[in-house]
């Protein structure tokens, strides 16, 4: 069918959108003008799209009922098996609910997106069935992956698997989950201001937000294109830097990917820590909001690294206070520009567009009083600074950002690895169905200012579990040179073998 161009109507208000006084003649004229461009439309239209072909067979699965699914840590179930040999062999995958998988619906934690199926396959997904692995579903995630907490997702909250009621982190919140009860053996979780290290903290497993643009994002919805990172969780160090191993490397199709470096990331393993130099962030500790234990357990494990070799000593980044700050212009006015106005892919860079994602996303529009509280004031906040501010705050805060990532460069000059709490809280209650709205979104952003800086700088960062407290567990995070993650899984499987961090 051929596409239509305007209506005068449609025309005049498109107009008026830009500033434009149009006469009628003017309207009819500009119609006018437009016909052979519709034209080369149709043409576009008649034609199929380029996408990849999917490889390998897959159920269209279900969605799992309570029975199955008590801490509501799964949207979808389905199975992906992977070629017969490989590294990923006999290990069982969880997909993030925000990556593709051809013909397994795909919800990102929001109604209004509820119903979609992805025609094709994230360049993840490939790779994890060419290694062997076997996919066996899809992980709530929160709604449209806006919240730190885990009580945002349609239809209910996922629960921390070891502190039932309370948050399992977000927003890969049923990755995580499925971790720890032992569903699945790796999760793929995203990372856009904590999101992988945030849930590995809260319910102790081990997440790893990679160099930016070491692992590539074709496939999966964007939030903001600078910030955006796609990774593993998983229960032990070994797993994690062999699933980072078959994820890492360039694809050729997507811009976040320049210069990659790659790295045998297994071959760290057991090399201890002996003289490495380990940074200990001042500023990391002590926010108004840390809970002493928090920051007990993290010197503590700083004080192990110690007794294991390291040369540990105290260091200071007084920018890093600031990070939060710094992030929060670049991902409130870039997520409403790219994925809201930009219906999720936005414009202006090369690779492979999931337009059939875009379609379908693009009906928020009609279904806006849906949308989460937590996205809600994220666009209200983006759509303001971004209308009354002309994107100001967003391009000085991108500008800041390198002057950031220069005062992270130059400590890591002196030192292998900064260390600091993941959060400065443990895992918090539940907000219930009738919590006041002041209190969902503080639950959603109260854990961000140790997380969010590296995802504008783009740094290695990764959450290890280094104690509990009342059921809950407490993380470490490890922040390493560019391309380093080697550095960081060679840290902290010293420390996991060097005891039982649940009884540290």
């Amino acid at each position: 069918m051929a596409v239509k161009g305007p209506t005068p109507a449609q025309m005049r208000t498109i107009a008026e959108d830009l500033g434009m006084s149009l006469t009628d003649g003017e309207v009819q004229f500009f119609i006018d003008q437009m016909a052979g461009m519709v034209g080369a439309y149709s043409a576009l239209d008649a034609l199929p799209d380029y996408l990849p072909d999917s490889k390998y067979p897959r159920s269209p699965g279900y969605r799992p009922g309570p029975d199955e699914n008590p801490l509501n840590a799964w949207y979808w179930k389905a199975t992906v098996k992977g070629a017969k040999r490989g590294p990923l062999a006999g290990k069982k995958v969880v997909l993030k609910d925000n990556v593709c998988l051809a013909g397994v619906p795909m919800m990102n934690g929001a109604s209004t997106l509820e119903g979609f199926v992805p025609n094709i396959d994230a360049t993840i997904v490939t790779r994890i069935l060419d290694a062997g692995g076997e996919i066996v579903g899809k992980a709530t995630c929160e709604h449209f992956c806006l919240s730190g907490g885990s009580h945002t997702s349609d239809p209910a909250a996922v629960e921390n698997a070891r502190k039932p009621g309370y948050s399992a982190g977000g927003s890969s919140s049923g990755s995580a989950t499925l971790i720890v009860t032992g569903e699945a053996d790796l999760a793929i979780g995203g990372d856009q201001g904590g999101s992988i290290r945030i849930p590995s903290a809260y319910s102790g497993t081990y997440g790893m937000k990679g160099t930016h643009g070491l692992v590539p994002y074709t496939g999966v919805m964007p939030i903001e294109s600078t910030i955006d990172h796609t990774g593993p969780i998983t229960g032990n160090v070994s797993d994690n830097a062999l699933f980072l191993e078959v994820l890492a490397g360039p694809d050729g199709l997507d811009p976040r990917q320049i210069n990659v470096k790659t790295n045998k990331y297994t071959r760290a393993l057991g090399k201890g820590v002996k003289g490495m130099k380990i940074g200990v962030l001042k500023e990391g500790f002590g926010h108004a909001n840390s809970e002493p234990d928090v920051d007990a357990s993290v010197r503590a494990a700083a004080d192990r690294f110690r007794s294991l070799g390291a040369e540990v000593s105290e260091v200071s980044v007084p920018m890093h206070l600031m990070g939060q700050a710094i992030w929060t212009p670049i991902a409130l006015e870039g997520l409403q520009w790219q994925m809201m106005r930009g219906n999720g892919l936005g414009m202006n860079w090369k690779g492979l567009y999931a337009t059939g994602l875009l379609d379908y996303h693009a009906n928020w529009r009609e279904r806006a009083d849906e949308l989460s509280l937590s996205l809600k004031i994220s666009m209200l906040v983006g759509e303001y600074f971004t209308k009354h501010y002309r994107g100001h705050f967003y391009a000085k805060c991108q500008n800041l950002g390198r002057q950031l990532t220069a005062e992270y460069d130059k400590v890591l000059g002196e030192v292998d690895l900064l260390l600091m709490p993941t959060l400065p809280i443990k895992a918090t209650p539940l907000p219930g169905p009738d919590a006041p709205p002041e209190d969902i979104l503080a639950r959603a952003f109260e854990m961000l200012p140790n997380t969010s800086p590296y995802d504008v700088t783009g740094h290695p960062a990764m959450s290890i579990p280094c104690g509990m407290n009342d059921g809950r567990p407490i993380g470490l995070q490890l922040v390493g040179k560019y391309w380093d993650e080697a550095t960081i899984y060679q840290a902290a499987h010293a420390f996991e073998q060097s005891g039982d961090w649940m009884t540290m």
